[in-house]
């Protein structure tokens, strides 16, 4: 028998004894992943220059000048003027200026654990954020907008990096930036207020830049993975858990229903039901009516019909244990949309942010790659740890079926556009085998 107070010392030592094995635990866990997913390993993708390459539904060629006998592949990085005509720098520039969004370490510690990274677990909460960075880019600049900036970044394939190693360039980098970002700052600010071109050239990099700190790994970011962790609690998942496709795509809905920030507030995420899209549903949407899902409190009640944007996700099935080969130009033809923002997928148990396809192999944005946490608070934080120069491919027979196709209507008009043209696609309407239709009036 005990007395209270020395019970109580004893919980409190077993309680601080447990503590520091989790902590023990999350350090050795953390510089493991730091090591494993560190490394910038190369990672040159082959493409034909004699195919056509799709990107969130624009198309691209890389065929060479004067040349009857093409080569059958080169890389992207290595094509240049000299020897290519079409839209070899366009890609480049279309590609990166897409917001990447990667594993990072040293964050603040995510809500119920004492984690400081998501190496290892949070790929495809990543690919998640990548989807809505990509409908928020959409939403607020237009499919058209590339970063000015998207040409300069270097390939990460010229050499391998430890992560101290990474950390210090990047370190050494981001003084550089912000030392030559301290100088030019007045003036680019007069060259905005000496003509329009200019000024809305620089409207858009303010957008750019907030919508990249939407998604900063900081507790107070709306969009940020401690955001996504916590909302995660309510479904059973906590940090360190594996994420599928269907439970990140409601978990982006709530993240948006409740973020605060005005800007947001002009758009929702519906999430399809049993692979079942009802069209009533996304209207109701659209106008932000009272009560919906998109509205649950009324916050937009007092808004004209039709002034939401509406971001579509529809987890499905492409397949049983293995993805079924003939749903390959079902996903063609989905990525070639003009209003697909994307899918959330991969290979089993490994997250990619799927955004184009050449031939049989799609194109893909990968955050398996661990980089140092980036404080978004601050006016002028760096970007290019947010773009990725060196697109990669992966054969369509080693993707997971299980996935998350995404896209964005910007009102009811752009919806019906949308739903007419998915009803074109052959297999749309039969993703899953007992689901007899996706699109339903009602």
């Amino acid at each position: 028998m005990c007395c209270d107070g020395f019970c109580s010392v004893a919980v409190q030592m077993e309680t601080k004894g447990t503590d520091e094995v989790e902590k023990l635990k999350s350090k050795v866990m953390s510089a493991w992943h730091n090591v494993k997913y560190s490394w910038a390993l190369k990672s040159k993708t082959a493409f034909s220059r004699n195919s056509p390459v799709f990107l969130l539904g624009k198309c691209y060629h890389f065929k060479a000048v004067d040349d009857e006998s093409p080569t059958e592949s080169c890389t992207a990085e290595a094509l240049d003027d000299d020897i290519v005509t079409g839209n070899v720098d366009g890609f480049r520039k279309d590609f990166t200026s897409r917001v990447w969004l990667t594993y990072r370490e040293e964050f603040p510690a995510l809500p119920g654990s004492t984690i400081t990274s998501d190496c290892g677990w949070g790929c495809t909460l990543r690919a998640g954020q990548m989807i809505l960075a990509q409908a928020l880019l959409l939403h607020i600049l237009g499919r058209d907008w590339t970063w000015s900036e998207a040409l300069t970044l270097e390939p990460l394939d010229t050499e391998t990096w430890t992560s101290s190693a990474a950390r210090r360039l990047v370190s050494t980098l981001e003084a550089s930036i912000q030392g030559e970002r301290a100088q030019v700052t007045q003036p680019i600010c007069a060259a905005a207020q000496g003509g329009a071109e200019e000024a809305d050239s620089y409207l858009q990099e303010a957008y750019h830049r907030t919508i990249v700190s939407w998604f900063g790994d900081a507790p107070s970011t709306q969009l940020g993975i401690h955001r996504l962790v916590q909302l995660g609690m309510a479904s059973g998942k906590r940090a360190g858990d594996w994420y599928g496709p269907a439970v990140v795509a409601h978990i982006l809905r709530k993240a948006v229903d409740e973020a605060v920030d005005a800007r947001l507030k002009g758009i929702s995420v519906y999430v399809a039901q049993d692979c079942t899209v009802y069209s009533a549903d996304v209207i109701d949407s659209h106008s932000g009516q009272t009560g919906s899902h998109s509205d649950p409190q009324g916050l937009n009640s007092g808004a004209a019909p039709d002034s939401r944007a509406v971001i579509l996700l529809i987890p499905v099935r492409l397949g049983g244990e293995k993805i079924n080969p003939e749903y390959l130009s079902f996903v063609k033809s989905i990525l070639s949309l003009e209003y697909c923002i994307g899918i959330i997928g991969g290979k089993p148990k490994q997250a990619y942010y799927f955004v184009g396809f050449q031939d049989d192999s799609l194109i893909y944005m990968d955050p398996h790659y661990c980089q140092s946490f980036v404080d978004v608070s601050t006016s002028d934080f760096p970007l290019q740890s947010f773009h990725c120069p060196s697109p990669k491919k992966m054969p369509f027979s080693k993707m997971d079926p299980s996935c998350t196709i995404g896209f964005y209507s910007k009102n009811v008009e752009h919806y019906e556009r949308i739903s007419n043209e998915l009803s074109k696609v052959a297999a749309f309407n039969y993703v899953i085998g007992n689901c007899p239709t996706v699109m339903c009036p009602a």
